[in-house]
Formats: C-alpha cells, structure tokens, sequence
C-alpha cells in the first residue's frame, strides 16, 4: 500500500504544469531605416509548461531623439524544464514604437529565442526577430517557480 501511494504522488507532480514568473533585463535594437538602440526590461509569466506571455519595454533612442519600445508577444517554449542546456522559444506578437517629434507606429512582431537553462532561477537569453526592422535583443533573466520545482 505504501508503495502505491509512493506511485501515485510521484505520478501526481509529473502532470503539474510548470509555472513562472520571469524578470529580463537587458539591452535591444532594431534596425530599421531608423535604427532604435536601448536598454529593456521584460516582465513575463509562464501560465504552463511550454508557453510565455512576454511584454519587453524599452527605452532608448531613434535618431538621436528619445524614444520608447513596448513589445508584448505570446511564446512557445522548447525545453522549458532543462535545467542544463539551452532552451529555445518562438513568440508572436505586437509592438509600439514611440518618438519624441512623431507619431507612433505599431507592427507585428515575430520572434525566435535561445535562453541558457530555462528550468534554473536565472540564465542568459538571445533573442532575434522582425517587428519595423531586425530586432535583436540580449541580456539576463531570472525566474521565479512554485517550491514544488525547488
């Protein structure tokens, strides 16, 4: 009976889902007719294991006058779990680009993303994508899991 119980416990805590809430920091760019460079912070949450609601705000400049980024996109996550390796994710989305002196612009945003142990408290991403030009963002993440995954 023990034993029993021992199997269904463990097969319990493999149908959980694995949950996240993740902060970013890091830097950004997108190159376009007129290139936006800055720094970014992400805020992001993983209601499961395998995907990630991201938003990405970033400030900076576009042609020598300050601007803002704001980028909120929907992730598919490959090896969410590993707690070595790399982790790979592709997300779509939106993004707004404001400048002083112009009217915003919105765009679609696609991405694809590479993170360093995404099942660890914190790790190194690259990221690469189109959203009004070649978006190419790096920088730290950490996460926070249930105590569970702990």
């Amino acid at each position: 009976m023990p034993s029993l119980l021992f199997l269904v416990s463990v097969l319990a805590l493999q149908s959980q889902q694995l949950t996240a809430t993740e902060l970013s920091l890091g830097s950004a760019a997108v190159i376009a007719h007129r290139t936006f460079v800055g720094a970014e912070l992400g805020l992001a949450h993983r209601p499961s294991g395998e995907s990630r609601l991201a938003l990405a705000l970033a400030g900076g400049t576009i042609a020598e006058r300050p601007a803002a980024r704001a980028q909120l996109t929907l992730q598919l996550l490959v090896n969410a779990a590993a707690r070595r390796g790399p982790g790979v994710y592709a997300g779509v989305g939106g993004a707004f680009t404001a400048r002083r002196g112009a009217p915003g612009q919105g765009f679609l945003a696609v991405l694809l993303g590479c993170e360093v142990a995404p099942g660890r408290r914190q790790g190194l991403y690259v990221e690469l994508g189109f959203a009004g030009g070649l978006r190419v963002a790096a920088g730290w993440r950490t996460r926070w899991f249930p105590p569970s995954w702990l």
